[in-house]
Protein backbone atom coordinates (compact mmCIF):
# COMPACT_ATOMS: atom_id res chain seq x y z
CA UNK A 1 0.00 0.00 0.00
CA UNK A 2 1.24 3.48 -0.83
CA UNK A 3 1.59 5.92 2.08
CA UNK A 4 3.18 9.29 2.78
CA UNK A 5 6.09 9.32 5.20
CA UNK A 6 8.67 11.79 6.51
CA UNK A 7 12.00 10.31 5.44
CA UNK A 8 15.48 10.90 6.81
CA UNK A 9 17.98 9.71 4.23
CA UNK A 10 21.30 10.93 5.56
CA UNK A 11 22.74 12.30 8.79
CA UNK A 12 21.64 15.83 9.77
CA UNK A 13 19.40 16.36 6.73
CA UNK A 14 15.88 17.79 7.07
CA UNK A 15 13.00 15.32 6.84
CA UNK A 16 11.38 14.99 3.41
CA UNK A 17 7.77 13.85 2.96
CA UNK A 18 7.48 11.37 0.09
CA UNK A 19 5.36 8.46 -1.14
CA UNK A 20 6.64 5.03 -0.09
CA UNK A 21 5.21 1.51 0.18
CA UNK A 22 4.16 -0.28 3.36
CA UNK A 23 3.63 -4.04 3.55
CA UNK A 24 0.54 -5.74 4.94
CA UNK A 25 0.68 -6.61 8.67
CA UNK A 26 1.80 -10.14 9.52
CA UNK A 27 -0.06 -12.47 11.90
CA UNK A 28 1.11 -10.73 15.09
CA UNK A 29 0.95 -7.18 13.73
CA UNK A 30 -1.50 -4.33 13.34
CA UNK A 31 -1.97 -1.70 10.62
CA UNK A 32 -2.75 1.74 12.07
CA UNK A 33 -3.89 4.90 10.33
CA UNK A 34 -1.79 7.51 12.10
CA UNK A 35 -3.73 10.53 13.32
CA UNK A 36 -0.85 12.38 14.99
CA UNK A 37 2.62 11.83 16.40
CA UNK A 38 4.60 13.54 19.09
CA UNK A 39 8.17 14.66 18.45
CA UNK A 40 10.72 13.53 21.02
CA UNK A 41 14.39 14.26 21.73
CA UNK A 42 15.17 10.70 20.64
CA UNK A 43 13.85 11.50 17.15
CA UNK A 44 16.18 14.50 17.00
CA UNK A 45 19.13 12.38 18.13
CA UNK A 46 18.31 9.85 15.42
CA UNK A 47 18.48 12.54 12.74
CA UNK A 48 22.04 13.13 13.99
CA UNK A 49 22.83 9.47 13.35
CA UNK A 50 22.24 8.10 16.85
CA UNK A 51 19.26 5.91 16.01
CA UNK A 52 18.00 3.57 13.30
CA UNK A 53 20.16 3.01 10.19
CA UNK A 54 19.49 5.37 7.28
CA UNK A 55 17.33 5.66 5.28
CA UNK A 56 14.61 5.59 7.91
CA UNK A 57 11.11 6.73 8.81
CA UNK A 58 11.27 8.10 12.36
CA UNK A 59 8.50 8.81 14.86
CA UNK A 60 7.80 6.83 18.03
CA UNK A 61 4.93 8.66 19.76
CA UNK A 62 2.15 7.71 17.37
CA UNK A 63 -1.60 7.71 17.93
CA UNK A 64 -4.13 6.41 15.45
CA UNK A 65 -6.97 4.11 14.48
CA UNK A 66 -6.62 0.40 13.76
CA UNK A 67 -7.33 -0.55 10.13
CA UNK A 68 -6.26 -4.22 10.05
CA UNK A 69 -5.16 -6.86 12.55
CA UNK A 70 -3.17 -10.06 12.07
CA UNK A 71 -4.62 -13.51 12.69
CA UNK A 72 -3.08 -13.94 16.17
CA UNK A 73 -4.02 -10.49 17.47
CA UNK A 74 -6.87 -10.90 19.95
CA UNK A 75 -6.72 -7.83 22.19
CA UNK A 76 -6.95 -5.18 19.45
CA UNK A 77 -9.78 -4.76 16.93
CA UNK A 78 -10.39 -2.77 13.76
CA UNK A 79 -11.61 0.70 14.69
CA UNK A 80 -9.89 0.83 18.07
CA UNK A 81 -8.15 4.06 19.05
CA UNK A 82 -4.57 3.26 20.00
CA UNK A 83 -1.31 4.79 21.20
CA UNK A 84 1.96 3.29 19.98
CA UNK A 85 4.85 2.86 22.39
CA UNK A 86 8.25 1.16 22.47
CA UNK A 87 8.90 -2.33 21.11
CA UNK A 88 9.64 -5.35 23.28
CA UNK A 89 9.75 -9.11 22.69
CA UNK A 90 7.49 -10.24 25.58
CA UNK A 91 9.51 -13.47 25.80
CA UNK A 92 12.84 -12.74 27.52
CA UNK A 93 13.53 -12.92 31.26
CA UNK A 94 13.05 -9.16 31.67
CA UNK A 95 9.72 -9.04 29.84
CA UNK A 96 8.41 -12.11 31.68
CA UNK A 97 9.13 -10.45 35.04
CA UNK A 98 7.30 -7.25 34.08
CA UNK A 99 10.31 -5.15 33.02
CA UNK A 100 9.39 -4.74 29.37
CA UNK A 101 11.37 -1.49 29.22
CA UNK A 102 14.52 -3.53 29.87
CA UNK A 103 13.80 -6.19 27.23
CA UNK A 104 17.07 -7.86 26.22
CA UNK A 105 16.21 -7.07 22.58
CA UNK A 106 15.52 -3.35 23.26
CA UNK A 107 18.31 -1.94 21.10
CA UNK A 108 17.60 -4.34 18.24
CA UNK A 109 13.82 -3.87 18.21
CA UNK A 110 13.77 -0.09 18.67
CA UNK A 111 16.90 1.06 16.85
CA UNK A 112 17.84 -1.82 14.53
CA UNK A 113 15.45 -0.82 11.74
CA UNK A 114 13.76 -4.22 11.34
CA UNK A 115 10.62 -5.77 12.78
CA UNK A 116 10.59 -8.62 15.30
CA UNK A 117 10.91 -11.25 12.56
CA UNK A 118 14.06 -9.48 11.24
CA UNK A 119 12.37 -8.20 8.05
CA UNK A 120 11.30 -4.75 6.82
CA UNK A 121 7.82 -3.30 6.22
CA UNK A 122 8.75 -0.02 4.52
CA UNK A 123 10.13 0.27 0.98
CA UNK A 124 10.71 2.72 -1.86
CA UNK A 125 11.92 1.80 -5.35
CA UNK A 126 13.15 -1.57 -4.14
CA UNK A 127 15.08 -0.13 -1.19
CA UNK A 128 14.13 -1.03 2.39
CA UNK A 129 13.59 1.79 4.90
CA UNK A 130 14.27 1.35 8.61
CA UNK A 131 11.38 1.22 11.04
CA UNK A 132 11.89 3.19 14.26
CA UNK A 133 10.77 1.88 17.68
CA UNK A 134 8.80 -0.79 15.83
CA UNK A 135 6.32 1.80 14.53
CA UNK A 136 7.70 4.74 12.43
CA UNK A 137 4.80 7.05 13.18
CA UNK A 138 5.89 10.00 10.99
CA UNK A 139 3.70 8.52 8.28
CA UNK A 140 0.07 8.26 7.26
CA UNK A 141 0.07 4.54 8.17
CA UNK A 142 2.23 2.31 10.35
CA UNK A 143 2.61 -1.42 10.89
CA UNK A 144 3.45 -2.36 14.47
CA UNK A 145 3.70 -5.53 16.52
CA UNK A 146 0.76 -6.10 18.85
CA UNK A 147 3.04 -5.47 21.84
CA UNK A 148 3.64 -1.88 20.64
CA UNK A 149 -0.08 -1.11 20.64
CA UNK A 150 -2.12 0.27 23.56
CA UNK A 151 -5.90 0.53 23.27
CA UNK A 152 -7.14 3.87 24.65
CA UNK A 153 -10.39 5.62 25.54
CA UNK A 154 -12.33 6.75 22.46
CA UNK A 155 -13.73 9.73 24.37
CA UNK A 156 -10.36 11.49 24.67
CA UNK A 157 -8.93 13.59 21.82
CA UNK A 158 -6.77 11.05 19.98
CA UNK A 159 -4.39 13.54 18.42
CA UNK A 160 -3.33 14.60 21.91
CA UNK A 161 -2.31 11.14 23.13
CA UNK A 162 0.78 10.15 21.13
CA UNK A 163 3.35 11.62 23.59
CA UNK A 164 2.06 9.23 26.24
CA UNK A 165 3.96 6.54 24.35
CA UNK A 166 7.38 7.90 25.34
CA UNK A 167 8.10 11.33 26.85
CA UNK A 168 5.14 11.65 29.19
CA UNK A 169 5.34 7.97 30.09
CA UNK A 170 9.03 8.37 30.91
CA UNK A 171 8.57 11.35 33.24
CA UNK A 172 5.47 10.14 35.05
CA UNK A 173 6.58 6.52 35.20
CA UNK A 174 9.97 7.38 36.67
CA UNK A 175 8.21 8.89 39.65
CA UNK A 176 5.38 6.39 39.94
CA UNK A 177 7.05 3.10 38.95
CA UNK A 178 10.77 3.57 39.63
CA UNK A 179 11.26 5.95 42.56
CA UNK A 180 7.98 5.22 44.43
CA UNK A 181 8.24 8.32 46.66
CA UNK A 182 6.22 8.38 49.85
CA UNK A 183 3.68 11.18 50.39
CA UNK A 184 5.24 14.08 52.27
CA UNK A 185 8.76 13.50 50.96
CA UNK A 186 10.77 15.78 48.68
CA UNK A 187 11.94 15.55 45.06
CA UNK A 188 14.13 17.66 42.79
CA UNK A 189 13.52 17.52 39.04
CA UNK A 190 16.29 18.78 36.77
CA UNK A 191 15.03 20.02 33.40
CA UNK A 192 11.47 21.15 32.68
CA UNK A 193 10.84 19.76 29.24
CA UNK A 194 8.06 17.25 28.60
CA UNK A 195 9.76 14.54 30.67
CA UNK A 196 10.52 16.80 33.62
CA UNK A 197 7.10 18.44 33.68
CA UNK A 198 5.43 15.02 33.49
CA UNK A 199 7.46 14.10 36.56
CA UNK A 200 6.18 17.27 38.26
CA UNK A 201 2.57 16.28 37.61
CA UNK A 202 3.18 12.76 38.89
CA UNK A 203 4.89 14.03 42.06
CA UNK A 204 2.02 16.43 42.68
CA UNK A 205 -0.47 13.60 42.15
CA UNK A 206 1.32 11.47 44.76
CA UNK A 207 1.27 14.21 47.39
CA UNK A 208 4.95 15.07 47.80
CA UNK A 209 5.70 17.96 50.12
CA UNK A 210 8.55 19.67 48.26
CA UNK A 211 8.62 19.48 44.45
CA UNK A 212 11.65 21.45 43.30
CA UNK A 213 12.25 22.11 39.60
CA UNK A 214 15.59 23.34 38.25
CA UNK A 215 15.98 24.90 34.79
CA UNK A 216 17.37 27.98 33.04
CA UNK A 217 14.17 29.01 31.21
CA UNK A 218 11.85 31.23 33.26
CA UNK A 219 8.77 30.46 31.12
CA UNK A 220 9.18 26.73 31.77
CA UNK A 221 9.75 27.30 35.46
CA UNK A 222 6.50 29.27 35.61
CA UNK A 223 4.65 26.40 33.93
CA UNK A 224 6.25 23.98 36.39
CA UNK A 225 4.72 25.95 39.27
CA UNK A 226 1.34 25.92 37.52
CA UNK A 227 1.58 22.11 37.26
CA UNK A 228 2.41 21.57 40.92
CA UNK A 229 6.03 22.52 41.63
CA UNK A 230 6.46 24.10 45.06
CA UNK A 231 9.80 25.69 44.15
CA UNK A 232 11.24 26.71 40.76
CA UNK A 233 14.98 27.44 40.69
CA UNK A 234 16.84 29.14 37.86
CA UNK A 235 20.32 27.62 38.00
CA UNK A 236 21.80 30.64 36.23
CA UNK A 237 21.06 32.79 39.26
CA UNK A 238 22.00 30.71 42.31
CA UNK A 239 23.89 27.78 43.78
CA UNK A 240 21.40 24.97 43.23
CA UNK A 241 22.87 22.53 45.76
CA UNK A 242 22.96 25.09 48.55
CA UNK A 243 19.45 26.32 47.79
CA UNK A 244 17.93 22.83 47.71
CA UNK A 245 19.59 21.87 51.00
CA UNK A 246 18.25 25.08 52.53
CA UNK A 247 14.70 24.41 51.31
CA UNK A 248 14.69 20.78 52.46
CA UNK A 249 16.82 21.03 55.61
CA UNK A 250 19.61 18.84 54.27
CA UNK A 251 18.70 17.67 50.79
CA UNK A 252 15.94 15.96 48.83
CA UNK A 253 14.82 12.38 49.31
CA UNK A 254 14.54 11.81 45.54
CA UNK A 255 15.70 13.36 42.28
CA UNK A 256 15.18 12.95 38.55
CA UNK A 257 17.81 14.16 36.09
CA UNK A 258 16.47 14.69 32.55
CA UNK A 259 19.09 16.94 30.93
CA UNK A 260 22.08 14.64 30.50
CA UNK A 261 24.42 17.56 31.27
CA UNK A 262 27.35 16.27 33.40
CA UNK A 263 27.52 19.24 35.79
CA UNK A 264 23.77 19.04 36.35
CA UNK A 265 24.01 15.32 37.09
CA UNK A 266 26.74 16.00 39.66
CA UNK A 267 24.69 18.76 41.29
CA UNK A 268 21.67 16.48 41.43
CA UNK A 269 23.66 13.81 43.29
CA UNK A 270 25.18 16.37 45.66
CA UNK A 271 21.75 17.82 46.53
CA UNK A 272 20.42 14.47 47.76
CA UNK A 273 20.11 13.94 51.48
CA UNK A 274 21.72 10.95 53.19
CA UNK A 275 20.18 7.74 51.74
CA UNK A 276 18.63 9.74 48.89
CA UNK A 277 17.86 8.19 45.52
CA UNK A 278 18.26 9.65 42.03
CA UNK A 279 16.98 8.37 38.70
CA UNK A 280 19.03 9.30 35.64
CA UNK A 281 16.75 9.69 32.62
CA UNK A 282 18.64 12.07 30.28
CA UNK A 283 21.26 10.76 27.88
CA UNK A 284 24.57 12.23 29.02
CA UNK A 285 28.32 11.76 29.03
CA UNK A 286 31.06 11.19 31.60
CA UNK A 287 30.55 12.42 35.17
CA UNK A 288 33.39 12.56 37.69
CA UNK A 289 32.51 11.31 41.17
CA UNK A 290 34.41 10.45 44.30
CA UNK A 291 32.61 7.19 44.97
CA UNK A 292 33.46 7.03 48.66
CA UNK A 293 32.49 10.60 49.53
CA UNK A 294 29.64 11.15 47.06
CA UNK A 295 27.92 7.77 47.21
CA UNK A 296 29.20 5.20 49.70
CA UNK A 297 29.47 7.25 52.88
CA UNK A 298 26.04 8.80 52.41
CA UNK A 299 24.28 5.63 51.25
CA UNK A 300 22.94 7.24 48.09
CA UNK A 301 21.38 5.29 45.23
CA UNK A 302 21.81 6.07 41.54
CA UNK A 303 19.56 4.23 39.08
CA UNK A 304 19.04 4.53 35.34
CA UNK A 305 15.40 4.47 34.25
CA UNK A 306 14.17 3.75 30.72
CA UNK A 307 10.58 4.52 29.68
CA UNK A 308 9.67 5.19 33.30
CA UNK A 309 9.95 1.47 34.11
CA UNK A 310 6.46 1.32 32.58
CA UNK A 311 4.51 -1.39 30.84
CA UNK A 312 2.63 0.79 28.32
CA UNK A 313 -0.59 -1.25 28.36
CA UNK A 314 -0.89 -0.57 32.10
CA UNK A 315 0.65 2.87 32.53
CA UNK A 316 -0.82 4.78 29.56
CA UNK A 317 -4.52 4.09 30.35
CA UNK A 318 -3.81 5.06 33.97
CA UNK A 319 -2.43 8.46 32.91
CA UNK A 320 -5.39 9.00 30.56
CA UNK A 321 -7.77 8.37 33.46
CA UNK A 322 -5.90 10.87 35.62
CA UNK A 323 -6.11 13.36 32.74
CA UNK A 324 -9.87 12.86 32.48
CA UNK A 325 -10.16 13.52 36.22
CA UNK A 326 -8.21 16.79 35.86
CA UNK A 327 -5.26 15.43 37.86
CA UNK A 328 -2.70 15.21 35.05
CA UNK A 329 -3.14 18.13 32.59
CA UNK A 330 -0.46 17.13 30.07
CA UNK A 331 -2.34 19.01 27.34
CA UNK A 332 -0.67 22.16 28.71
CA UNK A 333 2.65 20.92 27.31
CA UNK A 334 1.70 20.50 23.66
CA UNK A 335 1.48 22.52 20.47
CA UNK A 336 0.07 21.11 17.22
CA UNK A 337 1.73 21.37 13.80
CA UNK A 338 0.65 20.32 10.32
CA UNK A 339 2.51 17.30 8.95
CA UNK A 340 4.18 19.41 6.27
CA UNK A 341 5.59 21.67 9.02
CA UNK A 342 7.43 18.80 10.72
CA UNK A 343 10.88 20.38 10.33
CA UNK A 344 9.62 23.59 11.94
CA UNK A 345 8.26 21.51 14.81
CA UNK A 346 11.70 19.99 15.33
CA UNK A 347 13.29 23.44 15.27
CA UNK A 348 10.79 24.84 17.79
CA UNK A 349 11.49 21.91 20.08
CA UNK A 350 15.24 22.46 19.78
CA UNK A 351 15.04 26.17 20.61
CA UNK A 352 12.60 25.62 23.46
CA UNK A 353 9.71 27.52 21.88
CA UNK A 354 7.57 24.40 22.15
CA UNK A 355 7.79 21.87 24.98
CA UNK A 356 6.06 18.98 23.21
CA UNK A 357 5.32 19.36 19.48
CA UNK A 358 2.69 17.09 17.94
CA UNK A 359 2.39 16.78 14.17
CA UNK A 360 -1.17 16.15 13.00
CA UNK A 361 -0.90 13.72 10.11
CA UNK A 362 -4.52 12.87 9.37
CA UNK A 363 -6.08 16.07 8.02
CA UNK A 364 -9.53 15.02 9.25
CA UNK A 365 -8.31 15.71 12.79
CA UNK A 366 -6.70 19.09 12.11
Amino acid sequence: MKIKAALVKEKNLPLVIEDIEIDEPKEDEVLIRIVASGICHTDAESIKGNGAPFPAVLGHEGAGIVEKVGSTVTNISVGDHVVLSYSYCNACSQCLTGHHNLCVRTVELNFGGKMQDHTYRLHKDGQAYSTFFGQSSFATYAVANKHNVVKVDRNVDLKLLGPLGCGIQTGSGTVMNSLHPEPGTSIAIYGSGAVGLSAVMAANLLGLKDIIVVDIHENRLELAKELGATHALNSKNLNVVEEIKKITDGGVHYAIETTGVPVVIKNAIDALRVAGKISIVGMGGDVTLNFTNDILMEGKTIVGTIQGDSTPQIHIPKIIQYYKEGKFPFDKLVKFYDFNAINQAFEDSKTGITIKPIVVIDEQFS
